[in-house]
Formats: structure tokens, sequence, C-alpha cells
């Protein structure tokens, strides 16, 4: 019997310690660099915010690194967790300015991406939910009902290396200019 409780508590230790292993398995990719895709992102933000001219209130550079320019400022309280946001938006890559994606049907139209049958409406999601990127969740949570904004969201923010999107190649810094039309 100690003999088999020997081996049970070896055979655990062994699944633990290899459970720790950071390793990739089985020859996936390696983990993803949050903090040095962030330091790469850091440069080419700094880089765009020097020749980019853009109007503004006044700019937050919240210390994850996402950047919200406050372009009209709103009223009321910001969202909390759990807030339902409501917005309209376009995305576009920080590297060319191209458009990947909008709520309006016509911005949709006017840069070639416009899907028939998808509805261009205001966006709704929950704050902290996860059902949108980080990078807005925290936006969000800096910005007043009824602002205009554009928001920097650096890759680890965003998709991060992900190429599920055509549009969004892998660790893309996105701009997103935002109507922020009210929460519940």
């Amino acid at each position: 019997m100690n003999k088999l409780l020997g081996i049970l508590i070896g055979f655990v230790s062994l699944i633990t310690v290899s459970s720790c292993d950071t390793a990739p398995q089985f020859g996936g990719p390696p983990p993803y660099d949050a903090v040095g895709n962030l330091a790469i992102d850091r440069v080419k933000i700094d880089a765009y915010l020097d020749t980019a001219r853009i109007d503004s209130l006044y700019r937050i550079h919240d210390p994850s690194g996402v950047i919200i320019i406050v372009q009209e400022e709103g009223v009321g309280s910001r969202p909390i967790f759990g807030s339902v946001i409501y917005t309209d938006y376009t995305g576009l890559l920080m590297s060319d300015g191209s458009v990947f994606d909008t709520s309006y049907e016509q911005v949709a139209i006017e840069n070639d991406i416009f899907v028939e049958g998808r509805r261009y409406n205001t966006l709704s999601f929950v704050k902290g939910s996860g059902g949108i990127i980080t990078g807005w969740d925290i936006a969000f949570g800096r910005l007043r009902p009824r602002s205009k904004a554009r928001l920097i969201i650096p890759s680890p923010y965003a998709y991060q290396s992900s190429t599920n999107n055509t549009r969004i190649p892998a660790n893309s810094v996105l701009v997103f200019d935002v109507d922020f039309r009210g929460i519940d």
C-alpha cells in the first residue's frame, strides 16, 4: 500500500511540475510575447502621434499603452464593469490607414468592405464581458457617454498575433474613431 501511495505521489508531482512548463508542447507555436510586442507597438505609436494631425481636446495615455484622444467631451458617468455600451465606430490599421471594419454602411461602401446582408447598426457590448477586444474595455472606461474619440490600441490589447481576419495582419496596432452613443 505504501509503495502504491509513493507511486501516486510521484506521478502527481511529475504532472504538477510538467504543467508549470511554459514551453510549447507538441511543437506548437511559442507563447504570445505581450511585453515584447507592446514595446514594439509603443515605438510605432509614438511615431504615429508625432506625425498624425488629430484634433483633440485632450489625450489620455493609459498605463496599459492604450491612447484615448478625446475630440468631443461627453457628459455623465463613465461606464463600469457590466455597463452596456452603445457606440458607432470605424476601425483602421495604424500602419496604412486602411479601414477594416465599421458600423456605418456608407463608410463600408466607400472603403470596399461592404458585406451584403450585414446590419450596419450601432454596436452594443457589455464592459468587462470579454465580448470585445481588451483595448475597448480600457478605453471606454475612460470616456463619458456622447464623447467622440480616437482610440489607439496596441496589438496585445487587440488581436495579438491572430490571423483570423484577413484585413488585420498579425500584431497590428489598431485605430478606432468612435462615437460613444450612451450606456445602460
